[in-house]
């Protein structure tokens, strides 16, 4: 990344960007997830492949600390999650589903909440703030759409207007739930080309995705999630059949969900 949103980036201490240490994660009596355990080094994208209810959502939010587990331990840089949010070093992109769109934001002002870390009590942006925003609406292709109501946005706009926040708070790890689901190709392409060029940056991305055929191009190594970690390697080692019929559910004989299925 150049200009001022690389400027942003906060100096890292050394070792993994981050680690995730036997968590489990009780919803009521039901088991979200296993003692998950996983260790992301720094510049690498991860892709989280597993079928709905497998737990992906529910690792993101205890990695970023929104929930709390029933045991384990998650270290981000190697602060704890609201140490990483504090400092501003972790940044999420949720799922549609997780916004109120009818929250009367504009596309610029969701960008610059990535600038909060840096501007104090006071909210009061700064030249650099603002140089940061603009750049960052600029890399997603929304600049034009920088007053627009949020919520008047298509799938694929709020999608890259959430990479856009994380862009401008320059953070060393971010994550993605789902962002590629709903959206345009257009929007697919520059979403993948940025994650690409922030893990060149330096930054780590874990990102949730069902598009199985584009995991290979997005990823370096990937991760099969069934409540527990089945399988933590490359995208072709996470797309043999016999390993993703394990993370589906299914036998690979009969092709129908097996006992550990939703």
């Amino acid at each position: 990344m150049s200009g001022p949103a690389t400027s942003a980036r906060r100096p890292s201490t050394d070792g993994p960007a981050l680690e995730v240490r036997g968590i489990t994660v009780h919803y009521g009596d039901v088991l979200a997830l296993d003692d998950v355990s996983l260790t992301l080094d720094r510049g690498t994208i991860c892709g989280l492949v597993g079928m709905n209810g497998s737990g992906k959502s529910t690792l993101f939010k205890a990695i970023m600390g929104n929930i709390r587990p029933d045991r384990g331990t998650v270290s981000i840089g190697g602060r704890s999650p609201r140490q990483a949010r504090r400092a501003g070093i972790v940044g999420y992109v949720p799922q549609s589903e997780e916004v109120d769109w009818s929250f009367p934001l504009s596309v610029h002002d969701v960008v610059m909440m990535g600038r909060y870390g840096f501007q104090g009590f006071t909210r009061r942006p700064r030249r650099a703030d603002r140089e940061a925003v603009a750049e960052a609406l600029d890399r997603v292709e929304l600049a034009d759409l920088a007053d627009r109501r949020i919520g008047a946005l298509s799938g694929g706009q709020r999608k890259r207007a959430f990479v856009a926040r994380g862009l401008a708070q320059g953070a060393d790890l971010l994550l993605l739930d789902e962002p590629f689901a709903g959206v345009d190709k257009r929007s697919e392409a520059t979403i993948t080309d940025l994650l690409r060029e922030l893990a060149d940056g330096g930054a780590t991305v874990l990102v949730s995705s069902h598009d199985l055929e584009a995991l290979p191009r997005l990823a370096d190594e990937a991760i099969l999630l069934l409540r527990r970690v089945l399988l933590h390697g490359t995208p072709e080692e996470a797309l043999r059949p016999e390993q993703l019929a394990r993370a589906f559910g299914l036998d690979l004989a009969s092709g129908r969900p097996t006992d550990g299925g939703d």
